[in-house]
């Protein structure tokens, strides 16, 4: 077999192995770690907990079939439920002497991600613990990114509601957060639904587990069935190795699937077959996988005229609306305003580790008059904008740079739309030292469509 381990470029994959067996544990140590493998082994209940507990683990090969140990109690299926307490991103594959399917299925529902069977062979052996140490590094980076996400934000995003417009929308949260029920979240772009749907994940029972985000709108349409889904090597020319999907990402957790209208016709069908029977295969493979996840999606268009009119599947709309919470504009909830920007002034305080500047009288009658095209994210940018112009100082009107309707962009009389925009995009990025995602959100942009012009233009990020 030549086939590498995943993650060449990471530290090697560390297994435990553990059975009761030494023969068994030394024919599986000689033959993972011939193939680039760090090996633990354990032969007993308590040990598996100790080396669980001692160290990150990239993947446990637990036997279901230990004598008993009067000393824990643990063994077979409850060993099991115990491991996946202690480390729920930690795939574990089970072995079987027995070829039980019973056995194999309870241990499935108990949260084990595969099985094999004793005598095992060796080619689907190491298949398998290569795909499954693959999802547990991908969970472990995404679960790396919500940390460092919400260490960045201070926690979960604040939602501010102050206004009778946003009060169905707490309501809402409070009643489908603690549910299992697919969300679908409306509204226009920058009103906040990504906000809305941390939220929901943070009230519901699989809060624990990893909330997934898959742009929707900033996926290639070729690659997308890969993004949702996963490949396996050699699926397409690019694939050098097996990828774990988003889908496969979220299992027993939440996939937020953002811009869900710009979804391409084909890859739907897949979609809700997946939602529909909890099952999908990888772009290549011919084998079937098994997912639990919850659904929030998103859209800034009108999903149910699109359905009607057969622009977006009309089974899988009804899917994905079991309930639907619409966040309303900014210009419908002008109390949230003031709450909204002192926020905003909050944080990039910290962010600058300075106390946080006042907002003067006149540029807060400025921001309640501004009609916010925008919503919460033009507001967002203004306030940065204000704190850097007024260099940590009293905010006054002239500091926000709000132009009146219809006033265009200074500074860009004469120019063609192409050299506008050019410049426009220049300076966004600038502002925002390169990032990509800011900057296209600050122009009203998807990030694939301001790639694209990053292209057209002989740009860098």
């Amino acid at each position: 077999m030549d086939r590498e381990p995943a993650g060449v470029s990471e530290p090697p994959p560390r297994i435990l192995v553990a059975d009761d067996q030494r023969d068994v544990l030394e024919a599986l140590r000689l033959l993972l770690k011939g193939h680039g493998y760090e090996i633990e082994t354990a032969t007993s209940p308590p040990a598996v907990l100790r080396a669980v507990e001692a160290r990150e683990l990239d993947l446990a090969l637990l036997d279901l079939n230990y004598t008993r140990d009067t000393t824990s109690g643990k063994e077979g299926l409850d060993l099991l439920a115990v491991v996946r307490g202690l480390d729920p991103t930690l795939s574990v594959v089970v072995m079987t002497a027995w070829g039980s399917v019973e056995g194999a299925v309870e241990a499935m529902r108990r949260g084990a991600r595969d099985y094999v069977e004793k005598p095992w062979d060796n080619e689907r052996l190491l298949v398998t613990l290569q795909n499954q140490v693959e999802l547990t590094r991908a969970l472990r980076r995404v679960e790396r990114l919500e940390v460092e996400r919400e260490a960045r934000e201070g926690g979960l995003p604040e939602l501010i509601a102050e206004s009778r417009a946003m009060q169905p929308v707490l309501q809402m949260i409070e009643r489908a957060g603690p549910s299992d029920a697919n969300v679908l979240i409306t509204g226009e772009p920058g009103t906040g639904k990504e906000v809305v749907a941390r939220w929901l994940h943070a009230r519901s029972p699989r809060s624990g587990r990893p909330l997934v985000t898959l742009n929707a709108g900033a996926v290639p349409e070729g690659l997308f069935e890969s993004e949702l889904f996963g490949h396996v090597r050699g699926a397409f020319t690019d694939a050098k190795a097996d990828r774990v999907g988003y889908l496969e990402m979220a299992d027993r957790g939440t996939l937020f699937l953002d811009e869900i209208g710009t979804m391409p016709a084909a890859q739907q069908a897949k979609l809700l077959r997946a939602l529909e029977t909890g099952e999908f295969r990888r772009l290549g493979s011919s084998r079937t996988r098994t997912t639990d996840v919850r659904v929030l999606a998103a859209t800034n268009a009108d999903l149910a005229a699109a359905a009607a009119s057969g622009d977006f599947r009309e089974d899988l709309f009804y899917r994905l609306n079991t309930v639907e919470i619409h966040v309303p504009p900014l210009r419908r909830r002008p109390e949230d305003i003031p709450a909204l920007a002192a926020h905003f002034l909050r944080r990039e305080a910290r962010r600058r580790d300075e106390p946080a500047p006042e907002l003067a009288p006149d540029a807060m009658e400025a921001l309640r008059a501004h009609p916010w095209k925008g919503n919460v994210r033009e507001l967002e940018h203004v306030i940065e904008r204000a704190v850097l112009m007024s260099e940590g100082r009293r905010i006054g009107v002239e500091h926000l740079g709000l132009r009146a309707p219809g006033e265009g962009a200074p500074g860009l009389e004469g120019l063609t739309l192409e050299e506008a925009e050019r410049i426009l995009i220049q300076k966004a990025l600038r502002r925002h030292e390169g990032n990509v995602s800011r900057a296209a959100g600050e122009l009203g942009l998807s990030r694939s469509a301001l790639y694209r012009r990053l292209d057209r233009y002989g740009l860098e990020p």
